[in-house]
């Protein structure tokens, strides 16, 4: 097991891992669409969908695979309820991760906007599906125009059930980004940088985006006011249903968090700026709880929280 898998499964063994009871079904199994995605399915239905292919073969098909992403799909039909490429905003993919301003030897490399390079799936780290969990690491290069790979990332999703019996997984996103052979500087804005999710480009048509935050003082009109949330959520429609996320922000991460979570497309989650000394690394953690129907009460998304947070 690799080191960011092992640390992290240790430390949420000191605390129970998602505070409720957690639904019947928990039965968890992979299938590999080699080059392509990894299908994470929970009771023989697709829950997630891992996009891992870099292909620059053309100019539209290396578009479509300039970064790994996450895709939640409905168990339902198996369709995803994250976006792909195109559509509004073509860099916005699932669950992600990227900043638009990335120093590096004096220059600084869009890896947001993916003008400035590529973020390349190297190999899997780690891939156990069983009862109640699944664990899956991908080894990534982001590597800028010239060539230079300026981080090294081990990205880990850890999939479990989820709370309710209408909910669909729960994501716990881990990420290890060290500073290859120079510093690295992660700069950028709350629209533009950190661990996002973006619903499907269906919900930048309907615009039905609607935000919860941990207090009723707190909406999308003034969030980009406040510093360290310990989470945001949101529902939306698509295809006649709702759908609801809850994006966590881990206490050891950074501190200076801003959410970007007033879009009505949908596009939210959690942005920083750090600075990586040369060989030293930078571990951030983020939980992704998504339900079918609407948002839970803001108290219970807090416990929800807590359970995460450990306290």
């Amino acid at each position: 097991m690799h080191t960011v898998t092992r640390r992290f499964l240790v430390a949420a063994a000191l605390v129970p891992v998602l505070g409720w009871a957690g639904a019947a079904r928990a039965d968890f199994s992979f299938k590999d669409t080699p080059g392509e995605h990894m299908d994470v399915l929970l009771e023989g239905k697709p829950v997630a969908r891992y996009m891992y292919a870099h292909d620059t073969s053309t100019k539209e098909r290396h578009h479509e695979t300039y970064k790994p992403y996450l895709h939640v799909l409905d168990p339902a039909d198996g369709e995803p309820i994250t976006k792909g490429p195109g559509g509004k905003y073509t860099h916005h993919r699932g669950i992600f991760i990227g900043w638009r301003a990335v120093g590096y030897k004096g220059k600084r490399y869009d890896l947001w906007h993916m003008s400035g390079g590529d973020i390349v799936h190297q190999k899997f780290l780690e891939k156990e599906a069983g009862k109640d969990e699944a664990v899956l690491a991908s080894l990534t290069h982001w590597v800028n125009a010239k060539g230079e790979t300026m981080l090294v990332e081990e990205r880990t999703m850890t999939f479990r059930p989820p709370p309710t019996d209408d909910g669909i997984v729960v994501v716990d996103f881990v990420s290890t980004l060290k500073a290859a052979d120079a510093a690295a500087d992660l700069r950028g804005d709350p629209e533009h940088a950190g661990v996002q999710y973006r619903p499907h480009n269906g919900v930048a048509k309907n615009k039905s985006a609607k935000y919860v935050f941990p207090e009723e003082r707190i909406n999308a009109g003034n969030v980009g006011k406040e510093r360290d949330l310990p989470w945001a959520a949101e529902r939306y429609e698509l295809r006649g249903n709702t759908y609801a996320v809850q994006h966590m922000n881990h206490p050891s991460n950074p501190k200076g968090t801003r959410y970007s979570a007033y879009r009505p497309y949908g596009r939210f989650g959690a942005f920083f700026e750090k600075k990586i000394p040369e060989g030293e690394s930078l571990t951030v953690r983020y939980r992704i709880l998504v339900t079918k129907g609407g948002l839970p009460a803001r108290d219970t998304l807090q416990k929800y929280y807590e359970a995460f947070a450990g306290k």
